[in-house]
């Protein structure tokens, strides 16, 4: 099982530690505020609580923080990620949800990236799952597709090898560039609430037909 750091304390943050902690990892909640940290963790059961700005316990470390902090958050932790396996969750759409805030070409895990010390690699995953979808796993025994994307092929593995303990299933798309197009898809997923489906209530999934 892996160790895993969460940094963040939304939605997003108790729905990925509460199904780490369900498949037998390690977790650590870290969050500028303490005290809902502490209050994160005991609602939980079985999480640590780390100081925000140390270096995280965690093999792993999530950001489950928006993408307007995330760089921000990488820079201040600086060579205490060195070898960490970096997980970028976020979403760099822009407030008229038409677009990007990322430079054209680019992505939001590209510009993370960046901002990360040289040996910590980024990996792109669970942007295209909304945090309630998450939470409740599985429907009528079905996966919930985890698409990930990252340039270093054992950054990917371990994650993968993570997404799988969660009772999920990892959909490797590429190297990180192709994080564009997962944000794209979450670009997507927006659309369907505001045109068509006009809730949060799915999830996208690949149907591999023999």
């Amino acid at each position: 099982m892996s160790s895993i750091s969460i940094i963040g304390l939304g939605n997003m943050a108790g729905a990925l530690a509460n199904r780490a902690l369900a498949g037998g990892n390690a977790v650590e909640i870290i969050g500028r505020d303490s005290a809902k940290a502490k209050e994160l963790a005991a609602a939980l059961g079985g999480a640590t609580v780390g100081t925000a700005g140390a270096a995280p316990a965690g093999d792993i470390v999530i950001l489950a923080v928006p993408y307007a902090s995330a760089a921000a958050v990488v820079s201040e932790y600086g060579d205490a990620l060195h070898g960490k396996v970096i997980i970028d969750i976020t979403n760099p759409v822009s407030s008229d949800f038409k677009g990007f805030v990322t430079p054209d070409g680019s992505s939001g895990a590209q510009e993370i990236t960046k901002a990360a010390p040289a040996g910590a690699h980024v990996v792109k995953a669970f942007n295209t799952l909304f945090s309630h979808v998450l939470a409740a796993g599985p429907v009528e025994g079905r996966l919930l597709d985890v698409f990930i994307a990252g340039d270093d092929e054992q950054a990917k593995a371990r994650v993968s090898a993570f997404i799988e303990s969660l009772g999920l299933r990892p959909m490797d798309t590429g190297q990180l560039p192709m994080a564009r197009a997962l944000e794209n898809v979450a670009l997507l997923q927006l659309g369907l609430v505001a045109h068509s489906v006009k809730h949060t209530n799915f999830f996208l999934s690949v149907s591999i037909l023999s």
